[in-house]
């Protein structure tokens, strides 16, 4: 029987914290150069994303390494606001965890501001147990010692857990530990994934 359920969240629970599409909005929104700014994040946001630059510090980088228009304010408030949550994901989550009495602990990368932001607007540590995130922990997955140290905190065995991502390669570091690791593709594919399991909402 599972008893502790190992969620990612960008691409589960909620849209990614600043994935390729909002940087392409906030490119057109504020009239940025588009492929200098992507080349500057794909410089710099692995080392923000494990919380060794602060998210000014990598905006200072990305964008605002010449004269803007516009404030470090205004395009932090524009990054946060792209977030969104996958409401059926969550309430599906919510109820298995009700009905199952499930732990559930997220295990992210994403990096400390985004994060938090992303915790207390979503409210994810009403139905989420714990996190792990690699900003806080200074490293990230596929590491594996993301996994393991989320495991041993949690006194979880790998045969009592599952995990779920979107992210093929990443389940497949998951897969490689012991954990029951699902690849997210719809809600409905995780649904009987998860159903399989023993998890199932009926």
């Amino acid at each position: 029987m599972i008893k502790t359920l190992f969620t990612d969240l960008g691409g589960v629970l909620l849209t990614n914290g600043w994935g390729r599409d909002a940087r392409a909005r906030a490119a057109e929104k504020f009239g940025l150069d588009a492929e200098d700014c992507d080349e500057r994040h794909h410089l710099t946001f692995d080392t923000y994303e494990i919380g060794k630059l602060s998210l000014e510090q990598y905006l200072n980088r990305v964008v605002f390494n010449v004269r803007r228009d516009f404030t470090m304010q205004e395009f932090q408030q524009f990054m946060f606001e792209q977030s969104k949550p996958f409401d059926d994901m969550i309430a599906m989550v919510k109820h298995l965890k009700e009905r199952h009495g499930l732990r559930v602990v997220a295990i992210s990368n994403e990096g400390a501001e985004l994060a938090k932001y992303r915790i207390d607007t979503f409210k994810l540590g009403e139905f989420i147990d714990a996190f792990f995130i690699s900003g806080f922990l200074n490293t990230r997955k596929p590491d594996e010692s993301i996994f393991n140290t989320a495991l041993k905190a949690m006194q979880a065995t790998v045969e009592e857990s599952a995990y779920m991502d979107d992210r093929l390669l990443f389940v497949e570091v998951a897969s490689s530990l012991g954990l029951r690791a699902i690849h997210h593709t719809s809600i409905e594919t995780t649904r009987k994934a998860l159903s399989d399991l023993g998890l199932t909402g009926e």
